[in-house]
């Protein structure tokens, strides 16, 4: 992404969960605010271009966007159950559970955490729409060159002395594997007991058969071609082994089989995931 425009990927996740409300039923994931958010632009490109949402790479995109958010809430959820009162998005983009949160800001705070030209892009969405700022959420502009994660969450309010739930969607394939373990090492090791992250991966191309492979391989293309080329790609048995290294006692790793059976199954739409993405949960 270039530190003078906003992140495209998310202006095109955002839609895609904007063609969800509109396109699919039963729906995985309700979301109002998701038409409003994206503006006259995207709601136009809804309405006027349905085919190139109706296609097969565009409908299992859409699947696994939704349902990865549908399981990063649901296991917000459970956090809370277990006291969490913290929940941070990191790479937030257009992500509207601040927004639609049944929450009150003494039962859970939000801190939102992105790039400052995708966070100003962002508020000035929102202004655009109508949609006021909720008393619980805090935005933590962060620019890793010059900040760390740790330091713009405890300088935005973040209490480290109490547990944190975190949701990283979308993001870990455009860094380099060595920042993808920084940010769960601090997860990890920095947040106390009860603190827990769901985020989604891509695993390495070899291991597709030939026809998923294809598919990705072009979706790779379409991301690199906007300037936000993949980069992090982990074998599943090595990530999960590395993460109860770092200190995860608890790990629930989801592919597309597994999000199909949770999600998917005896649609009349015949939506579905499928590909090489795969959402994990860790907990301490």
């Amino acid at each position: 992404m270039r530190k003078d425009r906003p992140s495209l990927t998310a202006q095109r996740v955002a839609v895609s969960r904007a063609a969800h409300q509109l396109y699919d039923d039963p729906r995985i994931l309700d979301d109002p605010i998701a038409a409003r958010i994206i503006g006259p632009q995207g709601e136009a490109e809804l309405l006027t271009h349905r085919r190139r949402f109706d296609t097969r790479l565009a409908c299992r995109l859409r699947a696994f966007l939704v349902a990865r958010s549908r399981l990063a809430e649901e296991a917000l959820v459970a956090a809370m159950a277990s006291g969490v009162r913290q929940y941070v998005v990191l790479g937030a983009g257009l992500d509207t559970f601040a927004f639609r949160s049944p929450y009150s800001a003494a039962r859970l705070r939000v801190f939102e955490v992105d790039h400052p030209a995708t966070q100003a892009w962002k508020r000035d969405q929102l202004s655009a729409a109508g949609i006021p700022l909720p008393e619980s959420l805090t935005f933590v502009p962060l620019d890793f060159e010059t900040q760390t994660l740790a330091t713009a969450l405890r300088e935005a309010g973040l209490e480290c002395a109490q547990p944190a739930f975190f949701s990283w969607l979308g993001v870990t394939m455009y860094l380099t594997p060595d920042a993808v373990m920084a940010t769960l090492r601090y997860v990890a090791s920095t947040l106390p007991e009860h603190s827990g992250i769901v985020f989604d991966y891509v695993v390495p191309l070899a291991s597709l058969g030939v026809v998923p492979r294809l598919a990705a391989r072009a979706l790779l293309l379409r991301v690199a071609a906007a300037g936000e080329p993949w980069q992090a790609f982990f074998d599943p048995g090595v990530l999960a082994a590395e993460l109860h290294a770092l200190g995860f006692t608890h790990t629930e790793d989801l592919g597309p089989e597994e999000i199909n059976a949770r999600f998917f199954c005896n649609r009349r739409d015949g939506l579905q995931v499928a590909g090489l993405g795969r959402v994990m949960r860790a907990q301490r």
